[in-house]
């Protein structure tokens, strides 16, 4: 016997960043990025975020994997047309650098599923030349 699926949710995913210059210490390759999430739920059912998936890549290429439980602490149950806002922050040790990741959700018919965070970038101005 086969489980039937239900329709599979939709979100779109935003990010605002914001360098904060007094957070940081350029002398000292320590970069401090602010960056709000904004998350909306597109589709037709209701999902809970169970977990975030974060890869954090800086201008030398390095990457750093951040796994954990929901976001800042949370686990928001979105409904249909809701949007989710979060803020966060993530320290680099070069002047840019770019995030990009997935979230886990749940249906509440218990289908999981992962949603794309699209790729976006940390930049310090004075790197604009």
């Amino acid at each position: 016997m086969s489980k039937i699926k239900t329709q599979e949710p939709t979100f779109n995913v935003k990010a605002k960043v914001v360098y904060v210059e007094s957070e940081s210490r350029p002398e000292q390759s320590y970069y401090f990025f602010a960056y709000k999430i904004q998350i909306t739920n597109t589709g037709p059912i209701a999902a809970q975020l169970l977990n975030r998936h974060w890869i954090i890549t800086d201008a030398f290429g390095r990457i750093e994997e951040v796994k954990g439980s929901g976001v800042v602490g949370l686990q928001p149950k979105i409904q249909p047309g809701q949007t989710f806002d979060y803020d966060s922050a993530c320290p680099l040790t070069t002047s840019c650098g770019s995030m990009k990741g997935s979230y886990q959700i749940i249906t509440d018919s218990g289908e999981e599923y992962s949603i794309e965070i699209p790729e976006f970038f940390l930049v310090c101005p004075e790197s604009l030349h």
